[in-house]
């Protein structure tokens, strides 16, 4: 959705994603026709947090590997130091992002005696920090301390490959990585590279650079990698939600209101 999109409507009054994401977006194009763009207002946040502590469970517990085991015959099978599984209690849990969905990952972490910090560009107040039991903590030290490191970013030319060669040698050889956002925030090659030779634990992925990826995606040969389809996002229970906020918004700009759940770089 670029500028001969919007060089063609020039009666357009409001571009209204049923997403959170808007990387499809070309935002300058749609700045300079001056139409907002608006996001699903948050209406997927629940899923895609309930989605986040699954991905985490799941590499912590070795969750596929072990279900295609049983599957296959094979009961505890392997060397007892390929099989360790992890609990999620009193490790720290690292939020690249906090937004509508972020926070949400937070209060859900909180529940399973995570310590929580983040980094974000736009610090919440202290007092926000203490009621969702987050600390702020700058990019460089939350990679450093972090246990499990979860991305909660649109992506912008800012966060793509944010997580690069570098970004993944500062982190634990024990962290496990989560990314429900967008597949291009990592460099899948220096990820891969991470993952195969023991740099980083694990990592749990819903989203790719390419998708859907090749069917020899190197990702697929490794065991300490859960996958899912981008499917965070949409349930039966959110699918009314995300519709019923668009409509609102259009409803609103037809009648001469301002929208909302306009994306940031509108803001």
């Amino acid at each position: 959705m670029g500028g001969e999109f919007f060089r063609s409507a020039p009666k357009l009054r409001l571009v209204q994603l049923i997403s959170a994401g808007y990387d499809h977006v070309d935002v300058e194009s749609a700045r300079k026709a001056k139409v907002p763009v608006a996001n699903d207002g948050g209406a997927n946040a629940i899923a895609v947090a309930e989605h986040t502590i699954m991905l985490m469970l799941a590499v912590q517990k070795r969750l596929v590997r072990f279900h295609n085991d049983v599957v296959a015959g094979k009961w505890r099978a392997g060397h007892p130091a390929e099989s360790l599984i992890y609990e999620l209690a009193g490790k720290t849990l690292g939020i690249v992002g906090l937004g509508n969905i972020g926070k949400k990952v937070a209060r859900r972490a909180a529940a399973f005696d995570m310590a929580v910090q983040y980094y974000d560009i736009a610090r919440l107040t202290e007092d926000q920090e203490d009621a969702l039991g987050a600390r702020f903590v700058l990019f460089a030290e939350l990679l450093r301390s972090s246990d499990v490191l979860s991305l909660h970013v649109p992506l912008t030319d800012a966060t793509r490959r944010m997580l690069g060669a570098r970004e993944l040698g500062m982190m634990k050889r024990s962290a496990i990585v989560s990314n429900t956002c967008r597949g291009p925030v990592i460099d899948e090659d220096a990820l891969h590279r991470a993952l195969a030779q023991g740099q980083i634990a694990g990592a749990g992925l819903d989203v790719f650079v390419e998708e859907p990826p090749k069917p020899n995606h190197p990702l697929f040969a490794l065991r300490n990698v859960t996958l899912t389809p981008h499917s965070a996002g949409p349930t039966w229970e959110n699918w009314t939600a995300r519709f019923r906020i668009g409509f609102d918004n259009i409803q609103r700009v037809a009648a001469g209101d301002k929208p909302r759940w306009v994306i940031p770089e509108f803001t």
